[in-house]
Parts: structure tokens; C-alpha cells; sequence
């Protein structure tokens, strides 16, 4: 692993926080506060390739890996603008269809992800299940050349701008375990006996979550990805990208809050001097420098690990949880600096704390990851 970033890795660096600038935080609130989507920016990345970046390119992409499509997501949330979606569809969805799926799959979807014309979204999380996802309810019953999916689903992003979703469902019951053996399908948002309901949430952003109810969903026995009972790995290929996109993320925003209070720290004067020259407001905002840049580190490393196809397992998990710990703290820290201004609308901090506050608890929460850690980095036992 190079710490230094190659000339087309920083171009890239260079190219989108170029592109997300020209629309900022206030274009991405203004999306949210009026149930719109980010197209302008979501467009303008698609066509310049960028959404693409980690798709082979021998269906059109970038033909790079994650560690490039993090820098995407983290410019744009640098910005003031993380796009979710980034999150789910390209970095969830599209290696799993890439790595398990048919060919036939593989020629349908993957072009349109590289052009960024596909949105999918993915769907594990069930009210019941929670973290355990030998629990899901959730079924797909074959009949004949159809599968039929039955049960619900909770806090599914973007399903209003997704084309399809990719679904986790369970197919059959491992007698020896009683444990649940899943399957993955690819179900269009349209299909007949799928229903969705906004699940209204506290968060400033132009992505919605959603409650799904699959009623005898029909969906084609080709819409498969892999085979049938292996959905466990199918599932975890997609999850440790969503880790470290969701770190890519994190950092970005805590770059964001940083570079407001540290301009606010440099302009704004009391008693003749900036407020920055005072240690009370510079060592916080320097501490949380020295995190983001050691979350960071760990999120590159993560990256690295599984664009080499190595197990990226702890580190994606390791950078997951302290980055979102210190976008908090960042962001935290923005807010005190500014004052009673912090929870202005104008200077654009406050209503990032939502999203921020979430990266802590999804996709896996920091108490989930120091269970993983516990148990397979020190080896202890199982708490659970």
C-alpha cells in the first residue's frame, strides 16, 4: 500500500470536489427541504464517468476499485453533498451482481451502473431481525420458474429513485443450525404485490427510507444472483464496501464542518483577535483533525485490502467506527465554534447532524463492530 496517492487518483480528487463545489451544501438542503433528488450533481458525476469508477471496464467503467469510488463519495460529502445512493447501488449492489450474478445479469445491469444510469437499492434490514440476519422473515418460495416473496422490510434507502432493488430473502432453514439459509434476488420497484411506505425520519437529506411489503411478489428464477442458500457471502462481499464507502463518507463531512470552523475561527475577532488564536476553540478543532486523519488512514487501508482481494473484514469495520466518531466529533465541534450561530439554517451545520449522528448507529452499529472486533480481532467470546 502506497500512502501517497497516484497523479489519477488525486485528478480524480481534484475533478469532483471541482463538480460538487459548484453546487455545495445549500443546492443538497434545498433538494431535501423540497422532496427532490440531487440529479443536477448525481448527472454531471455520470457523465464525466465518475459514478463508474469501480465498474470493469469491460462493461464500460472506470475498471479502479472501491478505494476510488470512496474518494468520490468523500469529495462530494466534502462539499457539503453525500449522495447515499453512492453508497447502495455502486458499492452494495454492483460488485455482488458482478461476483455472483449470471452472466445475463451481469450484461443487463453492470453497463448502466458504470454509466450511473442504474439506481438499486438494497434491501436486508427487517423490523424483527435486526443485526441478525440468520433472523430474517422475509421469504422467496420457488413455483416453477418464478419465485414468490412474502414479508416486510425497514429503512430501505432511495427506493423512489431506484429501478430495482436487491433483496435478501430466506429460502430454506439449515436443520443441523436452525439458522436461516438466504437468497438474493433482483425485484423491480414496480413489480405487482410490492408495496412502500415513507418512514419519516429526522434528517436533512434528499434520500427517503422506506418500510417495504412483499405480497406474493412474483419475480423470474433468473433474477437469481448466484445460487440459491448463499446468500450469507453474498452478502457480506457487499457489506464491507458499504463500510468503508459509509467511512468515505463520514470523513468527508467531518472535512466539511472543519473547514467552516476553521475559517469562522480565522475571520471572526473578539478582543482584538481571532477567535482561533485561543486554545479552548483550536486544540478541540485539532484534536478532531488528528481523528478524521487517523480514520482516514483506516478507511485507505480497508480499501486497499479489498480491491487486492484480501480480507478487509476488521479494517472495514475499524475505519467504519472511528470515523463516524470522528465526523461527530467535528462536526460537534464546528457547531460549538460558532457559537449560537452553529445552529443557524445560513451557516449550514446543524442540519448535518442527523446524518452525521447515523453513520454511528448504520449500516452496523459501534456496538456491533466492537463485538466483531472482540470476538474475532482478540479473540474472545461471543457476547451474544
Amino acid at each position: 500500500m502506497n500512502f501517497i496517492e497516484s497523479d489519477e487518483q488525486l485528478m480524480l480528487r481534484e475533478s469532483v470536489a471541482k463538480i460538487a463545489s459548484k453546487y455545495g451544501h445549500s443546492y443538497y438542503v434545498e433538494k431535501a427541504k423540497n422532496n427532490e433528488k440531487p440529479v443536477e450533481l448525481w448527472n454531471e458525476l455520470a457523465t464525466n464517468g465518475y459514478l463508474g469508477v469501480n465498474m470493469p471496464s469491460e462493461f464500460g467503467g472506470g475498471g479502479m476499485g472501491i478505494y476510488e469510488l470512496a474518494i468520490v463519495l468523500e469529495e462530494t460529502a466534502a462539499q457539503g453533498c453525500p449522495l447515499l445512493m453512492l453508497v447502495v447501488s455502486p458499492a452494495i449492489c454492483a460488485p455482488i451482481i458482478n461476483q455472483f450474478g449470471t452472466s445475463e445479469l451481469k450484461n443487463e445491469f453492470l453497463p448502466r451502473f458504470a454509466t450511473g444510469e442504474l439506481i438499486m437499492a438494497f434491501a436486508i434490514t427487517e423490523p424483527d431481525a435486526g443485526s441478525n440476519s440468520h433472523n430474517l422473515s422475509v421469504t422467496a418460495t420457488k413455483d416453477g420458474e418464478v419465485y414468490r416473496l412474502n414479508g416486510t422490510k425497514y429503512f430501505i434507502s432511495g427506493v423512489d429513485e431506484a429501478e430495482a432493488i436487491l433483496v435478501v430473502t430466506r429460502t430454506s432453514v439449515d436443520e443441523s443450525t436452525k439458522k436461516g439459509r438466504l437468497s438474493l434476488f433482483v425485484v423491480d420497484t414496480n413489480s405487482k404485490g410490492l408495496d412502500r411506505q415513507i418512514l419519516p425520519v429526522e434528517i436533512t437529506a434528499p434520500e427517503k427510507q422506506f418500510t417495504l411489503y412483499f405480497d406474493n411478489v412474483e419475480v423470474p428464477a433468473s433474477r437469481l444472483i448466484g445460487t440459491e442458500g448463499d446468500g450469507l457471502k453474498q452478502v457480506f462481499q457487499g457489506l464491507n464496501p458499504e463500510r468503508i464507502m459509509v467511512s468515505a463518507m463520514a470523513i468527508g463531512a467531518g472535512r466539511y464542518a472543519l473547514a467552516k470552523a476553521s475559517q469562522y475561527a480565522r475571520d471572526r475577532r473578539v478582543w482584538d483577535v481571532p477567535i482561533g488564536s485561543h486554545q479552548g476553540l483550536s486544540h478541540p478543532l485539532a484534536i478532531a483533525k488528528i481523528n478524521l486523519e487517523l480514520a482516514s488512514l483506516m478507511a485507505k487501508k480497508a480499501a486497499w485490502l479489498y480491491d487486492n482481494s484480501m480480507d478487509a473484514a476488521e479494517a472495514a469495520n475499524m475505519a467504519k467506527y472511528s470515523a463516524a466518531e470522528a465526523a461527530i466529533q467535528a462536526l460537534d465541534q464546528a457547531i460549538q465554534t460558532h457559537g449560537g450561530l452553529g445552529i443557524s439554517t445560513e451557516v449550514g451545520l446543524a442540519d448535518f447532524w442527523g446524518s452525521v449522528r447515523l453513520m454511528r448507529t448504520a449500516p452496523v452499529s459501534r456496538e456491533m463492530i466492537l463485538n466483531f472486533v472482540a470476538s474475532h480481532s482478540l479473540d474472545l467470546p461471543k457476547s451474544y
